[in-house]
């Protein structure tokens, strides 16, 4: 992990990255990930950050981190689907 981060850290010197330009970008790339293992939930984020949740969306507000993107859909069955009740035909000829 520490070489990683070093060739990272080169990397970012030698493109001419100011140092708060690049503390910025680590901590938003930190939390956008944090935030999507966590389906968009900033409570459950918070707590695996070690932070206050009102800190972490002073957080989210400040790095412009679209949470809605992070979230999954819900996915529920089409209306028509789930109200319809399954039908019984009629056998021809039957109650006669």
């Amino acid at each position: 992990m520490p070489d990683l981060l070093g060739t990272l850290v080169l990397q970012m010197y030698r493109g001419g990255i100011l140092y708060f330009e690049g503390i910025r970008e680590f901590k938003k790339t930190f939390i956008t990930r944090v935030l999507r293992e966590h389906q968009g939930n900033q409570v459950k984020a918070a707590r695996q950050l070690q932070m206050h949740r009102n800190t972490l969306r002073r957080l989210i507000a400040d790095f412009e981190i679209g949470v809605k993107d992070l979230r999954q859909p819900l996915r529920r069955p089409p209306k028509a689907e789930s109200q319809i009740p399954a039908r019984k035909e009629r056998a021809q000829g039957a109650g006669r």
